[in-house]
């Protein structure tokens, strides 16, 4: 029975040989056909574009808008492909990830850019924007143009300033429309000393915690309030925990759009010309997105019987800028009002 086994095993061996004898040659190199796609592919520039927000949010449909202008305005030599919801790196690894090439882009908030770039604080203080004109004039200007100057020392292409939306205030107790309102209690912010120092003034306590994790430490009660924006706190369903929203518009969050400066200068001109096109385009539909977005979906909050909206009167502002100007003093004093100037220069 063996001996059968064994016949039939070589005879096997045998019908396998001759037919790799007989189809070798289709398979070596000089015999295979390859057509123009095949060969586009292989010397197609992939780049990866990391990012911690939610795909419909408006740094997240930018990204994606981004990524199809790159394409169809590169014929598909550029593939530009997103991550988002911090698939790759949270917003505390995105920046080492990007100077060590790890990524080719990212998009952090500016808060997160201070810590390299000091300067930057400037874009945290309270106040600092009346409207949506200051902010695009602002983003798109020359002001725009210093500040992503300031990354090329860093190692950091700066491609374009992007748009979230004006910050408002939420909370899990009570509302807060007073100054006094957010004494004692715990605030979760993004790593800015102005921030930090924002909440203080305020006499509440402040946390620095990863926005990827804010859902979670929602769930265990780790804080009582925080500051994001409309188009934040309905995708990411924030407000189930914090009823409580006070439209203030005391803050805003943007976006630095930067890239890897040696993997910039490493592709070809026509290459960084079409990208630069492409972000050009996507910056100003960003702007226009996303202050229509955080429109949009404040009017679906306000449908919600559950959520207490209060928006803020004249006089309450005043009340809230008058705590918040040692913030401006300070800036003053340690980066002088230069930039200041610039951004609050109002066109009649």
């Amino acid at each position: 029975m063996k001996k059968k086994w064994w016949m039939l095993f070589l005879v096997l061996l045998v019908c396998l040989g001759s037919a790799w004898l007989l189809l070798t040659p289709y398979f070596r190199n000089e015999n295979m056909v390859y057509d123009d796609e095949q060969q586009g592919l292989k010397n197609q520039i992939v780049i990866y574009f990391s990012h911690v927000v939610a795909e419909n949010t408006p740094k997240g449909l930018a990204a994606q808008k981004f990524a199809d202008l790159v394409e169809k305005k590169t014929n598909g030599r550029v593939k530009v492909e997103v991550f988002p919801n911090g698939s790759l790196y949270s917003d505390g690894e995105e920046m080492d990830a990007l100077l060590r090439g790890n990524v080719q882009m990212i998009a952090p908030a500016f808060s997160n850019v201070t810590e390299l770039i000091p300067e930057w604080q400037v874009l945290d203080l309270p106040f600092l924007f009346q409207d949506y004109r200051d902010v695009e004039r602002t983003f798109t200007g020359d002001v725009g143009k210093q500040l992503l100057a300031m990354l090329d020392e860093k190692g950091i292409k700066g491609l374009a300033l992007w748009s979230n939306g004006f910050k408002q205030m939420i909370g899990t107790a009570r509302p807060l429309i007073r100054p006094d309102d957010f004494r004692g209690l715990r605030f979760r912010i993004m790593p800015s000393e102005v921030i930090a120092r924002q909440f203080r003034l305020l006499g509440g306590d402040p946390i620095v915690v990863s926005f990827n994790h804010v859902y979670r430490s929602l769930e265990n009660h780790e804080f009582d309030g925080q500051e994001n924006t409309i188009s934040n706190i309905y995708s990411k369903g924030f407000y189930k925990f914090q009823p409580y929203i006070t439209i203030s518009n005391h803050g805003y969050l943007g976006y630095a759009v930067m890239m890897n400066k040696s993997f910039w200068e490493s592709l070809p001109k026509d290459i960084q010309q079409k990208i630069t096109e492409a972000m050009q385009e996507t910056t100003v539909w960003n702007l226009q997105q996303s202050k229509r977005q955080n429109e949009e979906e404040l009017k679906k909050i306000e449908q919600n019987k559950h959520i207490h909206i209060h928006k803020l009167s004249e006089e309450e502002k005043k009340q809230w800028e008058q705590r918040f100007s040692p913030l401006y003093d300070q800036f003053k004093k340690e980066f002088g009002d230069k930039l200041l100037r610039e951004i609050k220069h109002r066109d009649k």
